[in-house]
């Protein structure tokens, strides 16, 4: 396999995708294989069932190490409900004003890190900013001139009932000496979200089919993310549960109802499902669909309440992720409902550049910087 080609496993609540890739021109993407696998998800921070799990990463692996040869690392992408964001901020002072070294930023690293915890292991550390003596704020002061430098971490923990599980699925490939894990939740806000907005904080959101994640950033790291069991899986299931129809109807009608419309009140939608006809009144429909998304908007205000650090109130929210286009006219019913202006972010790549594909080219774009270190 070429060296420039990474591995990458993308773990969604609801399927697993791998791909080989490399840095292609203009900093878009070579794709050389693509294989994605349903299987039955996770919620409340655990799998739903680990041999679907297991066989689900198998198969993908196992399909993706057939197309390409000589792959021996795997980027495996960690999803939020099985990760614990720490932030740290500690500083350094000098005799007298020095040139910062890389040195001094590695020390001020360590007397940030958090203490071990059982069944966590940190995957990633990164820092959100630097501040001088001047009160400047940095990225980078490596070779900046100072007598002090604070600096605010944050460390993201992955719990190792995961990791166990990856190791099962991962354990019939021997050519496979290293699975090196990225937190989903860092890769896309370091990926979707240019510089300059996270220097002033951002909010991302990741609307996925079970589970979504809710993000704040700042800098280069996170100030704050929370992820929980509610995705637009669940708005077809209070569909479900609602009009007492099928789970296939449910999706279907989720498809077909535009919630901007301006159809007739006396207008229908139909679903012919295993020889039997379903039919409901627009109206109906729109109404319960609106209902379901109220519960997502629930929890994106509870989110925001949790999180105390900064004024994020005129920030956009920026959302993205598999459930963004399920349902024609949501983002807008979103928007509403929070009084927020909402933005769709996408990888701005050809041909995917569409909200469900925004973790896997975050996963890839961080794997490709990864590997090229």
């Amino acid at each position: 396999m070429r060296k420039n080609y990474v591995a990458v496993l993308d773990i969604r609540s609801s399927e697993i995708t791998s791909v080989v890739g490399e840095r292609g021109v203009n900093n878009t993407f070579i794709i050389k294989s693509k294989y994605t696998c349903a299987y039955d998800g996770f919620a409340d921070g655990e799998l739903l069932d680990v041999p679907s799990f297991v066989s689900a990463v198998s198969e993908t692996v196992r399909s993706t190490l057939g197309s390409a040869s000589g792959i021996k690392t795997f980027y495996v992408g960690v999803p939020g409900e099985f990760l614990k964001l720490v932030n740290n901020d500690s500083v350094l002072t000098f005799h007298s004003a020095k040139k910062i070294h890389k040195s001094d930023v590695q020390s001020l690293g360590k007397m940030c890190a958090p203490v071990e915890e059982s069944g966590w292991k940190t995957i990633r550390h990164s820092c959100l900013y630097y501040v001088l003596s001047d009160k400047r704020k940095v990225i980078d002061p490596i070779g900046a001139a100072s007598d002090s430098l604070q600096g605010k971490f944050c460390f993201i923990k992955c719990a190792e009932a995961f990791i166990d599980c990856l190791k099962q699925a991962f354990k019939k490939f021997g050519e496979i000496q290293n699975i090196n894990l990225i937190p989903m939740n860092f890769a896309e806000a370091m990926y979707l979200v240019e510089p300059e907005q996270r220097d002033e904080c951002a909010v991302l959101f990741d609307l996925g089919y079970i589970s979504s994640t809710y993000s704040v950033i700042c800098g280069n790291g996170l100030l704050f993310s929370e992820s929980f069991s509610v995705g637009i899986g669940h708005v077809a299931f209070y569909l479900m549960s609602e009009l007492d129809i099928p789970y296939e109807v449910a999706t279907t009608f989720l498809s077909t109802v535009n919630l901007n419309a301006k159809e007739k009140l006396n207008s229908t939608e139909e679903c012919i499902f295993e020889g039997k006809t379903y039919s409901f009144s627009t109206v109906t429909l729109r109404d319960k669909i609106r209902e379901g998304l109220d519960g997502i908007c629930e929890t994106i205000e509870e989110c925001r309440a949790s999180f105390t650090g900064k004024n994020i109130d005129g920030k956009p929210l920026l959302i993205t992720g598999e459930g963004v286009k399920t349902i024609r006219g949501a983002i807008d019913h979103i928007s509403g409902r929070l009084v927020k202006g909402v933005e769709i972010t996408s990888p701005k790549v050809p041909y995917y550049d569409k909200p469900q594909f925004a973790s896997l080219f975050s996963l890839l774009d961080m794997a490709l910087r990864d590997a090229a270190k």
